[in-house]
């Protein structure tokens, strides 16, 4: 059985067949394919590999007491199995060629403007050939939930005319046919496409009515049809795309590279997924040859200590690294919570979520001229023209449950005759929390009772943080009334000049607010925990970029999310939809740069991020209703810069074997963890601490006295280049940096010493950064975290 294509196991397995049936992801210790020298066609390999895991499953456990689900052949030797009793652990956990053993577990699902905001159209696409070239001959690999292959977005009519397939002659992934997924699905644009749900059959929580077995998207997070679709096209949609959602033009939407291919992995499904399926994902992407990964989700939970780094996850996706693919993943919608990252690897680049200065809000304007602020995707209503404001129940037949009423979900209790041309006060409940109510059948609603609109209120027991359903796109005017204050009926009713209002155009975008400013759902770090309660010494999130109120490509034939229902665009807010802003701009880097290294492409974003706003202050972040000053710990490096990425002037580069060394430096790591995990051992000499990971940044999350970290730095310009120092040091932190200035030839390295004496006991993280400023106008920005736990002879 094939790994890389979808195909039900032997037996169909119905949930709770087997009480204690569980699926356990196993590694081999013989080599991966990615680590053999093949001296003939590797899929011979492969097969031969396969064959080998089930001729070692027959000969050791009994027939019908476990299905295998993959074979992972590329970047590790194993296999998933489905097994029907602990027994068959045990006799796996005894077993000789058998290197480790993992539990499944759950995962979850973690742009008409963001070109501009991120000012593409100055350096970045023009260096590369102009908008339609931007990303030529680089493959994206994005794995969540699948591709409506007919939207405009995708298709090769908006290619450049020199785009074709020989552009990406070494990516050689098939093209799945199923469900809504013709032959003819795959172009130019998606150069292959696959699905994995074997694990998901074998736990029962596939739905084959639902859940397509095929790449065609059906879903997305939560609720959230045609997810999927919405990150490709975020990353690598066509240029200049018309956002039309219920029949008004938003403005025209653009991929960040829109000459770059993709390929797509299915994993995920209404219930979120499997980390076996997504696994038997990454092998199959990095065998296909895909540049960069795309993860816009992560693991349900993250359990502490040194584990983390060695998950079955994390393990493939450090081997997708040191294969030559970047891997961007979400850093997870925990916040504002601290160390709530779910993307923790240093050896992913994990992003976080901002703001734009981007705003849609509406105004409902009363009889006495007095306006209250809301929000609502929605028409006007028209000009001019003050409509009567009523509330549901008092148009509404008496003997309705009240609940009913004021949420405004069927048109039935309404008495027409009294609805009819007036704007009607509905409540926003709790049932609109749970999915029970949705903003879109209040419009219904209106829409059949000949409503002028409708105004939803608050109900005062509700927090108005994230109000579901509030970038819905409407066809009739409507307006949610999110402000407590605003949302009060009774303050509405005040008065006879106030029973009648009129609502404007909500659909018109302003660009006044301050931005960007880390969005309060986006986590922070800092990172996992080790073995002594130390969190790891890397920085976590790595980068922000535009996560929050982002246009792009929608299924307009999914069911299931009555708000999206029929529409070809969405407006979705995540690090999910930030994280594809992340990995289409590595596309550019690495069209620019082929040879460099994930780790090389990694550093280019990082150095060159922008840590100031729009207005040149100091980042804020969303916390609970409020903003605060904000930190590497809420938004990495900064925000994004891909027209400074592209020409970073140095790199911070690592290795394979660097991971290595940082995975033996962890504490409550030990030698034989590692040696099982990945097959190779710690070598003799290696960093003493993790902080000494040649990254970006530099974190120490347990300084004692003094320290000593070590960096190296390679000129990637295209000229000599002399760089000065400048360092603002963290509180309690003395820091002297050797060379304080050095000049540097073409492609050369030197290292960096930065020597770190504690001043002051701090109890908590502090902040500065080390600044190395070229004369060839490179700026190379590294942020610097650290926390003094005591002074010397203390």
């Amino acid at each position: 059985m094939s790994s890389g294509h979808f195909a039900a196991p032997e037996k169909e397995v119905t949930a709770g067949e087997e009480a204690d049936a569980k699926v356990f992801m196993v590694i081999m210790e013989d080599d991966p394919l990615v680590m053999m020298s093949l001296s003939s066609d590797p899929e011979v390999y492969k097969e031969k590999m396969i064959e080998e895991h089930d001729l070692f499953l027959e000969s050791l456990l009994e027939q019908g007491s476990y299905i295998k689900l993959y074979s992972y052949t590329h970047l590790l030797n194993g296999f998933a199995i489905h097994a029907k009793n602990e027994e068959v652990v045990h006799l796996l956990e005894g077993a000789k060629r058998v290197r480790s053993i993992h539990e499944d577990m759950k995962m979850k699902k973690l742009t008409t403007y963001t070109p501009e905001f991120l000012d593409m159209n100055s350096v970045a696409w023009p260096a590369l050939g102009g908008s339609m070239a931007a990303g030529e001959g680089v493959v994206i690999g994005l794995i969540d939930t699948g591709i409506n292959p007919f939207h405009p977005s995708f298709t090769t009519t908006m290619l450049s005319s020199s785009s074709s397939h020989l552009k990406t002659s070494k990516f050689k992934g098939k093209c799945m046919t199923g469900d809504q997924f013709p032959t003819s699905a795959c172009n130019a644009k998606i150069v292959g496409a696959q699905s994995f749900a074997k694990a998901a059959i074998a736990a029962g929580t596939f739905n084959s009515t639902r859940d397509f077995a095929s790449p065609f998207d059906s879903d997305g997070h939560g609720r959230q049809i045609a997810f999927f679709s919405h990150t490709a096209s975020t990353a690598a949609g066509s240029h200049n795309v018309p956002v039309i959602a219920n029949f008004f033009n938003y403005g025209y939407a653009s991929g960040m590279a829109p000459g770059a291919s993709i390929a797509v992995y299915k994993a995920m499904y209404p219930f979120g997924g499997y980390m076996s399926d997504v696994v038997a994902a990454v092998d199959q992407a990095v065998e296909d040859g895909v540049d960069i990964l795309s993860l816009s989700i992560g693991p349900a939970s993250v359990p502490p200590g040194p584990s983390s780094f060695l998950s079955m996850l994390e393990l493939e996706l450090l081997l997708a690294t040191k294969a030559g693919v970047l891997v961007v993943q979400a850093v997870g919608n925990g916040g504002p919570t601290s160390s709530s990252v779910l993307s923790f690897s240093p050896w992913i680049t994990s992003v976080a979520a901002s703001m734009t200065d981007r705003k849609y809000n509406n105004s409902l304007f009363l009889g006495n001229g007095e306006h209250l602020t809301g929000m609502g995707l929605a028409p006007p209503t028209l000009e001019g023209v003050n409509f009567p404001l009523a509330a549901a129940a008092d148009v509404c037949r008496r003997n309705i449950t009240a609940g009913l009423v004021e949420s405004c979900q069927s048109p039935d209790p309404f008495i027409r005759s009294l609805a009819q041309g007036k704007l009607i006060i509905c409540t926003y409940t709790f049932d609109f929390e749970s999915e029970a109510a949705t903003i879109s059948r209040v419009a219904d609603t209106a829409e059949i009772i000949g409503a002028a609109g409708f105004v939803l209120t608050m109900d005062p027991d509700i927090g108005a943080e994230q109000i579901k359903g509030a970038t819905a796109t409407l066809n009739v005017p409507g307006i949610t009334l999110y402000s407590m204050e605003s949302s009060s009926v009774y303050k509405i009713f005040n008065g006879t000049d106030l029973t009648t209002a009129r609502i404007l155009d909500g659909r018109q975008a302003s660009f006044a607010g301050k931005g960007p400013v880390v969005a309060s759902y986006s986590s922070r770090g800092p990172d996992v925990n080790n073995a002594r309660l130390e969190t790891a010494d890397v920085l976590k999130p790595n980068i922000m970029a535009p996560g929050s109120s982002i246009w792009a490509a929608w299924s307009p034939n999914s069911a299931g999310d009555e708000y999206l229902k029929g529409q070809s665009f969405a407006l979705l807010s995540g690090t999910s939809m930030a994280t594809p802003h992340v990995a289409g701009i590595a596309a550019l880097i690495k069209q620019k740069h082929p040879n460099w290294s994930p780790a090389a492409i990694t550093s280019a974003i990082m150095t060159t991020a922008k840590v100031t706003d729009n207005s040149g202050s100091p980042f804020l972040a969303q916390n609970k209703n409020k903003l605060a000053p904000a930190t590497p710990f809420d938004f990495g490096a900064g925000l994004i810069n891909p027209s400074s990425a592209i020409d970073p002037g140095l790199v911070f580069d690592t290795s394979f074997q660097h991971y290595i060394e940082f995975l033996c430096a962890v504490p409550g790591v030990d030698d034989m963890s590692i040696r099982q995990s990945v097959g190779v051992g710690c070598p003799d000499n290696r960093m003493q601490w993790c902080s000494d990971l040649n990254t970006a940044s530099v974190t120490v999350s347990n300084l004692v006295g003094s320290r000593k970290v070590i960096r190296r730095v390679t000129n990637v310009g295209n000229a000599d280049e002399t760089y000065r120092m400048i360092v603002r040091e963290p509180e309690g932190v003395k820091i002297t940096v050797v060379p304080s200035a050095f000049k540097i030839s073409v492609n050369a390295s030197r290292y960096i010493i930065l020597l770190m004496e504690a001043t002051q006991r701090t109890n908590a993280y502090t902040f500065g950064e080390m600044v190395l400023v070229g004369n060839r106008n490179h700026v190379v920005r590294v942020p610097i975290s650290v926390f003094v736990s005591s002074l010397l002879g203390f």
